[in-house]
């Protein structure tokens, strides 16, 4: 966007900053940042959208920026709303405070949010969208893709040897990778709606797999995700088991023919079909049935034989590999069967960041494919 001054990309580059605030604390909604300038191109007032069904940036920005909003400029990572929900319009919020300018990184891609950018020039207010926009739909991935996709974003995570291994040939597995890539997947359950975890997992591991971030100061909020375990026998997740110890939500997929009343008070359970091939359970139902429940990003964190479903089902959207500088030779490999036959049929990733993690090297990705459609 080439008329946008560089006091406008500074505080656009801060909103995308506010906006990651938001991460696992909006669901269903966008995260959003949102800076406000004076006519002088003075910061006045800053906001991010805290938490699902509270005040959007906007509202916060112009709170602490008052009348110093008259005649200045709003930055926003996502064009504002036009639409009344849980809270009123953004549009019409930022025409009554007197803002004369508005810059939007992403446009709304939202059928019923959608036009903000319209009531507010017919407004007489000066639009312009695209500045950083990249930087800002990168923030926002999740629910981009939630939206486009109509079911969540899925993000892969696993850890293995350079060998490409996840275990020892006697199934031992801790720890292969380093305390702090151990760490960061905690951060990243913590910006996830949920956690995927396969009945193999379950079994050998008894995973807990909630939120635990060290050094957090008083008062920081931990988001813990749902916990999802794929057991389409159901006969995988007994009395006891960490999973059901209350830190967080969970649920339990079966398949609709298994005899599940032995879970019947341990958690809530959802029955889905199983897949075409007769192995687990149809991953675009699971998908779906999250989806109604208002999840709109899975971190997958189970086994070789679920990655691979995932796979099979092309419903993976990025993965994250943490790489140990460790050799094994045999046990388990990170990803099973992917329905994958020759070299011709490989999914290609592309790189899109690495990073040393301690003694580790993290590795995130995303497979190369068509653009998403604007619908379906």
């Amino acid at each position: 966007m080439a008329t946008a001054a560089p006091d406008e990309t500074a505080a656009m580059r801060r909103a995308i900053e506010l906006a990651a605030r938001g991460l696992g604390h909006t669901s269903p909604n966008p995260v959003v940042g949102c800076v406000v300038l004076d006519s002088a191109g003075h910061t006045v007032g800053e906001g991010w959208h805290q938490r699902a069904g509270g005040p959007h940036a906007e509202i916060h920005a112009l709170r602490a920026a008052g009348e110093r909003a008259r005649g200045g400029t709003a930055l926003v990572t996502l064009e504002p709303c036009n639409h009344t929900g849980r809270t009123g319009p953004c549009a019409q919020a930022l025409i009554d405070a007197g803002v004369t300018r508005v810059v939007y990184a992403v446009p709304d891609p939202t059928p019923t949010a959608t036009g903000g950018a319209v009531t507010l020039g017919e407004a007489g207010v000066d639009v312009e969208g695209g500045l950083l926009a990249d930087e800002a739909a990168a923030g926002n991935e999740a629910w981009l893709t939630s939206v486009l996709r109509h079911r969540p974003f899925v993000l892969w995570k696993y850890a293995a040897t350079l060998d490409g291994r996840i275990a020892a040939a006697d199934g031992t597995s801790r720890w292969i990778s380093s305390p702090q890539s151990r760490a960061d997947v905690h951060r990243l359950r913590a910006a996830a709606d949920a956690v995927i975890v396969g009945s193999g997992t379950a079994r050998a591991d008894d995973p807990q797999l909630g939120v635990r971030i060290a050094g957090l100061l008083d008062g920081d909020e931990i988001s813990q995700p749902l916990r999802v375990v794929v057991d389409s026998g159901a006969r995988a997740v007994k009395a006891g088991a960490r999973v059901l110890d209350g830190t967080a939500p969970t649920l339990i997929a079966v398949a609709e023919d298994a005899g599940a009343a032995h879970l019947e008070g341990l958690a809530p359970i959802v029955r889905l079909p199983r897949a075409a091939d007769g192995r687990g359970l149809s991953i675009p139902a699971l998908l779906k049935a999250l989806y109604e429940r208002d999840v709109r990003s899975v971190l997958l964190e189970g086994g070789p034989t679920l990655a691979g479903a995932f796979l099979a089902a092309q419903a993976v959207d990025k993965v994250v590999g943490y790489l140990a500088p460790v050799l094994l030779g045999a046990g388990p490999a990170a990803v099973g069967d992917a329905g994958i036959t020759t070299i011709a049929q490989a999914l290609r990733l592309d790189v899109t960041d690495t990073e040393r993690l301690g003694p580790d090297l993290r590795i995130t990705a995303t497979p190369i494919r068509h653009a998403l459609p604007e619908e379906n």
